[in-house]
C-alpha cells in the first residue's frame, strides 16, 4: 500500500494493490484487485478477482467488480454488478445496474466506452458494447450493441 492510503473497519484485503490516496471504507472485500490512486471504495463493496480501477474511480456501496477494467473518472455508486467487462474513463453505472455476463455455458464481455451514462437498474447482457457518449435510459434491459452517441431513451429501444 501507498503513503495516503485510509481503510475503514471490518475489511478483508488480499493479494491487492492499493495505490496512494485511496479511500477504503468500512465493510469491504478486497480480493486479488487493483485500486488506482485517488479512487474510493465502498462501504460494503467486493472487487473480486480480476478488478482493476484506474485513478479516481469511485465504487460506492454494495457495488460488485469482478475480472473488469474501469478506467479513470468512472463511478458505479450504489448497489450494481459489473463482471467481465471493461468500462471506459467517464462512465456513470446507476444504481442496480448488472452485467448479465453468463449465459449457461460461456463468460461473455461487456464493453462500456468512454463518457457513456447508464441509468438504474439497467441489465446489459452480453456480449454487447457500448458506444462512446451514449445514453442507456433507466430500466433498459439491452441484448445488442448502441452505437456511439446514441439515447436509448427513446421508445424505440424498448
Amino acid at each position: 500500500m501507498e503513503d495516503g492510503v485510509v481503510i475503514g473497519a471490518n475489511c478483508f484485503i488480499r493479494s491487492s494493490t492499493i495505490q496512494k490516496n485511496v479511500m477504503i471504507h468500512p465493510f469491504c472485500h478486497i480480493d486479488e484487485a487493483i485500486v488506482g490512486a485517488d479512487s474510493t471504495v465502498g462501504p460494503y463493496a467486493r472487487l473480486r478477482p480480476g478488478a482493476h480501477l484506474e485513478n479516481d474511480v469511485h465504487i460506492g456501496n454494495f457495488v460488485e467488480i469482478k475480472n473488469s477494467h474501469i478506467a479513470a473518472q468512472s463511478r458505479a455508486s450504489h448497489l450494481a454488478y459489473v463482471g467481465d467487462s471493461s468500462v471506459g474513463s467517464r462512465v456513470n453505472i446507476g444504481a442496480g445496474t448488472i452485467t448479465c455476463n453468463y449465459d449457461g455455458v460461456n463468460k461473455n464481455r461487456t464493453v462500456i466506452e468512454d463518457d457513456v451514462f447508464v441509468g438504474t437498474n439497467c441489465e446489459l447482457v452480453a456480449p454487447v458494447t457500448i458506444g462512446s457518449g451514449a445514453i442507456i435510459g433507466a430500466g433498459t434491459t439491452l441484448t445488442k450493441d448502441v452505437p456511439a452517441g446514441s439515447d436509448t431513451t427513446y421508445p424505440f429501444w424498448h
